[in-house]
């Protein structure tokens, strides 16, 4: 991996325009909910660590070529090293990483704030940017390549998501922290979905969000939805679950044992 600035994309054959799509992860949280320890992206998984796991997911696909890491901001040297040591696509450690590029860049003390540096550094010529979290690191390829089929599509934002299995409850705050929370309504799910990621975007769209939104979101598409644009989704997957308390981990592992016994990897 190398710091140098990546080259610009190749120019297109005339009348076939090529359409580029980069990834972004934000991998420059703690984790306190997963307890003490480091940083939950460095966590192992199937004896590697989980940002590996989530690098792979985006290689994966055919349609990304570039990945951008956002590291703990003090934290950059150590996340190449780590990728370093790993192969882009699994298997042993190897000089090649495939066609996918990979860069690492500092983070800032916020997932928005660190979304936008990744942004930031992104080079000239690519498209489509998808949004990671490094805590799912099983999204399945055929998720991050619906995603940005969606994109090339036409829409300016797309999300993978699932229909809630569990009834939802609106309630008003507990008057004191762990004390009742009276219900006030009881939402139809069926028009609920919980959302994953990758979150995908035309790159004009992302970076004017990160230009006009200031306020503290969730996620890439709310600041996306406060442009007033029209975020769509397409249908997410159970093992693209988000691993932030230590039973998600124990799922996490029995899933990726399962893809080893299947797959022979």
């Amino acid at each position: 991996m190398s710091d140098d600035p990546l080259p610009p994309p190749p120019t297109p054959a005339p009348g076939r325009p090529t359409v580029r799509t980069a990834a972004v992860i934000p991998a420059a949280g703690r984790g306190v909910r997963l307890g003490p320890g480091a940083p939950k992206a460095l966590r192992a998984l199937g004896g590697t660590p989980m940002l590996v796991h989530a690098v792979r997911a985006m290689a994966d696909s055919r349609a990304v070529s570039l990945v951008v890491v956002v590291a703990p901001p003090d934290g950059a040297g150590e996340v190449r090293s780590l990728l370093d040591t790993h192969a882009l696509h699994g298997g042993p450690p190897s000089g090649s990483r495939g066609s996918t590029d990979v860069l690492v860049v500092p983070g800032g003390e916020s997932r928005q704030e660190s979304v936008k540096l990744g942004l930031d550094a992104l080079p000239p010529g690519y498209d489509i940017v998808l949004v990671h979290d490094a805590a799912r690191p099983l999204v399945p390829v055929d998720t991050v390549d619906a995603v940005v089929e969606a994109v090339r599509d036409g829409a300016p934002a797309v999300v993978p998501a699932l229909p809630l299995a569990d009834t939802v409850k609106q309630v008003e705050p507990a008057a004191a922290p762990g004390g009742p929370e009276p219900v006030v309504a009881t939402p139809d799910r069926s028009v609920l979905r919980a959302v994953q990621t990758p979150q995908g975007f035309d790159r004009a769209t992302l970076v004017r969000a990160h230009e006009t939104v200031t306020d503290d979101v969730t996620d890439d598409a709310s600041m996306v939805e406060r442009l007033g644009l029209t975020v769509v989704t397409v249908p997410g997957h159970e093992e693209a679950f988000k691993v932030t308390r230590p039973l998600d981990l124990v799922l996490a592992e029995a899933v990726l044992a399962r893809r080893r016994l299947n797959d022979g990897f």
